[in-house]
């Protein structure tokens, strides 16, 4: 079953731009003058970086490449992954970020296709055991099994340059650039909203439970069910990070009389 369909808002990325190994990356186009962007220092560097709301607002939109959508998700401190590692450099250094920053491939930073900008984590080498830590400031890479596109000298800092393509964890550190340390900056998330599709209401829990069951079996790993037991037992689905993600939902779905739930 079809999932994402066609019909999701178009955003205010520019499309695709020029094809590395790694994938296509879509520049990000601010209608703000640069005199109303918050700009402050990478505190791995003396990188300037981009880090304005309406920058997040655009970056945190759906997007589409290769004909498949891509949705910006929550992410809390401590959310981590486990995938491969590829790098990209001279071909895209002093050229457009997906978040409007000129790319410096001599800077720490790194490609991830959902996670917010600006979104520092850091980078286990599962084959040799180094790390380093990078902050997200683009989109990619667009390969199956791919988790993130390191910047040259990331790649450098563990060692896999040469070979490529490695196999790695990483794990979210903190937000806006920042790394958290105390015990409230650890308990962050960084959040578009909590959005659920309901798919039923029912008196009886039994009527519920095998809606529930139904959805279960045709939906992605993405997404999950859940029962909200109030006057009435409400089967929602759970994990759509925007509300267009929710009507792609539907749409895609055939769930035209389904209602979304924001939270």
């Amino acid at each position: 079953m079809t999932i994402f369909s066609t019909l999701c808002t178009t955003f205010i990325f520019t499309g695709c731009s020029t094809k590395t190994t790694s994938g296509y990356y879509i520049p990000f186009v601010s209608k703000e003058s640069s005199s109303s962007t918050n700009r402050n220092l990478n505190p791995l560097g003396e990188q300037e970086i981009r880090n304005s709301k309406a920058m997040h607002r655009a970056t945190m939109r759906p997007y589409k490449v290769h004909g498949k959508w891509y949705y910006p998700t929550l992410a809390k401190v401590g959310d981590s992954q486990k995938g491969i590692a590829s790098w990209y450099g001279p071909n895209f250094h002093a050229k457009k970020t997906s978040n409007g920053e000129v790319y410096d491939m001599h800077a720490m930073t790194a490609a991830h296709k959902t996670l917010p900008m600006n979104t520092m984590v850091k980078v286990d080498n599962l084959e040799n055991g180094k790390s380093t830590i990078v902050r997200i400031n683009d989109r990619g890479p667009f390969i199956t099994g791919r988790i993130i596109d390191l910047s040259n000298k990331a790649a450098h800092a563990i060692n896999m340059v040469g070979k490529g393509t490695v196999s790695v964890k990483i794990t979210v550190l903190g937000f806006n650039a920042k790394i958290a340390k105390t015990k409230e900056e650890k308990q962050q998330t960084a959040s578009v909203g909590r959005y659920y599709v309901q798919v039923g209401a029912f008196s009886k829990l039994e009527g519920a439970k095998i809606t529930k069951r139904k959805f279960e079996l045709i939906l992605e790993d993405r997404y999950s069910v859940i029962i909200k037991s109030t006057d009435l037992n409400r089967v929602w689905i759970s994990g759509f990070r925007s509300e267009e993600e929710a009507q792609d939902f539907k749409e895609a779905n055939g769930l035209s009389g389904a209602l979304i739930i924001a939270k």
